[in-house]
């Protein structure tokens, strides 16, 4: 059993963990989640948990020690690495003499399959903590005897609209909350200046911030990092920073630069060309707006033609080079005998 906890000086959390030792972690659903208690007379407790009986008693009692935590642990995000699943949680203590010990000890946690990555759920699980926690100063949502009973459809609308939805609007009366999975990516490799960028889905211009919108229009799939930099009259550094976060995001790809000296050979997957029309009508949009000229499907194979002759020609000069060279240097061999 593991004990992951986000502060750099106790152990190491899940985004300092190294990615090749993380890459065998996979993004799954939400299995369950549970509110659990310190109760005055029996201790910590699980007090609601959804789906029904899915955390057993006797493993609960193995892990509630990094659950129900000491004060130093306390509003901190914690991990319970086990041997089939992973419990994330955020523990709680709220201060008031009206509790039979001074205060009151809640921690909702998530469990997850412990090979699944669940970093992109803990600010989630520090949310609805907050929301818990508000509710319970308010009205003592969390602490009466009918708590179970009104918890349970909170907790079965926030599992299902995370695990279908990846996101869940929780509103009750004068409090609400709105929770969102935002999914942490790797961050993309630098920008070089002689990439070509190219859009893989339309870009709103109204969302993104100056810059973007000023070289947005110049990302076309033949202009090179450089010359968009020109044309855009924007800092090199800018642009190539501006290009790295759209890559981020999934708008924008890398493809190399095109040079006439680079010989260019198609793939078996051309053949998806001729099946696909919406593949078909991109392929055509795509120079259309480089050029302004229209093209047709007749010209985009013809090219592909040309690019399988230019590899044969390519192929068969460097075999006669290589034969050349070959026979030079056994010329050479006897010669030396």
């Amino acid at each position: 059993m593991f004990v992951n906890k986000q502060i750099k000086c106790f152990t190491m959390g899940e985004d300092n963990i190294p990615a090749a030792d993380n890459a065998y972690k996979q993004e799954c659903p939400i299995r369950c989640i549970f509110l659990c208690e310190f109760h005055p007379t029996a201790g910590p407790i699980i007090s609601c948990q959804v789906p029904e009986n899915f955390i057993s008693k006797e493993l609960f009692d193995s892990v509630s020690v990094y659950i129900i935590t000491k004060p130093e642990l306390l509003r901190s995000t914690i991990t319970v690495t086990l041997t089939d699943y992973k419990i994330l949680g955020c523990p709680v203590r709220i201060d008031d003499k009206k509790y039979a010990r001074n205060a009151f000890y809640f921690n909702l946690c998530f469990v997850c399959d412990s090979s699944a990555r669940t970093v992109h759920y803990e600010p989630l699980v520090t949310k609805l903590s907050d929301y818990l926690m508000a509710l319970e100063m308010e009205s003592n949502f969390l602490s009466t005897g009918s708590a179970p009973s009104q918890l349970v459809p909170l907790l079965k609308q926030v599992l299902e609209d995370l695990n279908t939805k990846g996101e869940c609007a929780l509103i009750g009366g004068p409090t609400a909350t709105h929770l969102k999975v935002v999914h942490v990516r790797s961050d993309p490799p630098p920008v070089a200046d002689h990439q070509v960028p190219i859009f893989l889905k339309h870009l709103p211009t109204q969302e993104w911030d100056l810059t973007t919108q000023q070289v947005a229009p110049f990302i076309n799939g033949f202009n090179h990092i450089a010359r968009i930099a020109a044309l855009a009259d924007v800092e090199n550094n800018l642009v190539k920073a501006c290009v790295q976060n759209l890559v981020y995001y999934g708008a924008v790809a890398l493809v190399p630069l095109f040079q006439y000296g680079n010989v260019y050979c198609t793939t078996p997957k051309l053949k998806l060309l001729v099946q696909n029309q919406v593949l078909q009508v991109k392929t055509r949009k795509m120079p259309t707006e480089i050029s302004r000229r229209s093209v047709f499907l007749a010209q985009v194979l013809a090219l592909r033609r040309e690019f399988v002759a230019t590899a044969a020609e390519h192929t068969r000069r460097v075999s006669h080079v290589r034969r050349d060279d070959a026979r030079h240097h056994h010329q050479r061999f006897v010669c030396a005998i």
